[in-house]
């Protein structure tokens, strides 16, 4: 991989893991607790529970996602960003700027 090609991928990572980071406090506010002196209706506050428990799920997802792109942001300070884990082999520039957090290569995935 070339170094535009490197430094492209990391302005790709920082881009994302900004991005994450408002997901993640817009996630946050909506996981909050649901009163229950909320004057809502029984279905209403079945589907506010509801769309609660999805919007957790989606926040352990982002937060398990930013993981992964910080440890993508430390192999680029190390200079293994790019490199399989598994077989070192260089990862193909495409698939990093699709998934930039990957770790591992087309053959090993």
């Amino acid at each position: 991989m070339t170094e535009k090609e490197t430094i492209e991928i990391k302005k790709i990572i920082k881009e994302q893991i900004s991005s994450i980071n408002d997901d993640i406090v817009e996630l946050t506010e909506l996981t909050k607790p649901i009163s229950l002196d909320n004057s809502i209706g029984r279905l209403s506050r079945m589907d506010a529970i509801n769309n609660k428990a999805i919007n957790e799920k989606a926040l352990r997802d982002k937060k398990q996602t930013l993981q992964k792109l910080n440890r993508a942001l430390e192999r680029y300070e190390d200079g293994k960003l790019g490199i399989c884990l598994k077989c070192s082999q260089e990862i193909p520039f495409g698939r990093l700027k699709f998934m930039p957090h990957t770790t591992r290569c087309v053959n090993c995935a």
